[in-house]
């Protein structure tokens, strides 16, 4: 994520460089973008995802902000909630089709087999 210029708390991290901070707050925003964008798509308002939460609309958008520290608790608040895993989505499998014939066939598949990258997104 990348703050304005002479932002306290991006001017606090470039000085004090730590991987584990860093991660954190990557964690943190990957986690309120995929409850932003559920909302978004589901078409929730936040004054409606607090009240499904029993929290106060002003406390949701603290969370949903990206800059509050999300407690576990918080997360799975979130997650039974919305029905969905926010900290471990589970796999998404594309059928890219099948291979014709006999082992010899496959054994000859996989050798010629080329990676290929898919991104996914958020749902």
């Amino acid at each position: 994520m990348e703050f304005p210029k002479e932002n306290i708390l991006n001017n606090w991290l470039e000085e004090n460089k730590n991987p584990e901070i860093d991660r954190f707050i990557e964690r943190n925003l990957e986690i309120t973008q995929k409850v932003c964008a559920i909302l978004n798509k589901r078409g929730i308002k936040k004054k409606e995802f607090a009240k499904m939460l029993d929290k106060r609309p002003s406390e949701v958008t603290k969370w949903l902000s990206g800059l509050h520290n999300l407690t576990l608790k918080s997360i799975t608040k979130m997650e039974v909630a919305l029905g969905v895993n926010l900290m471990n989505p589970e796999p998404q499998y594309i059928y890219l089709g099948k291979v014709e014939g006999g082992s010899k066939d496959l054994a000859k598949a996989i050798d010629n087999y080329e990676q290929t990258y898919y991104t996914q997104e958020a749902v």
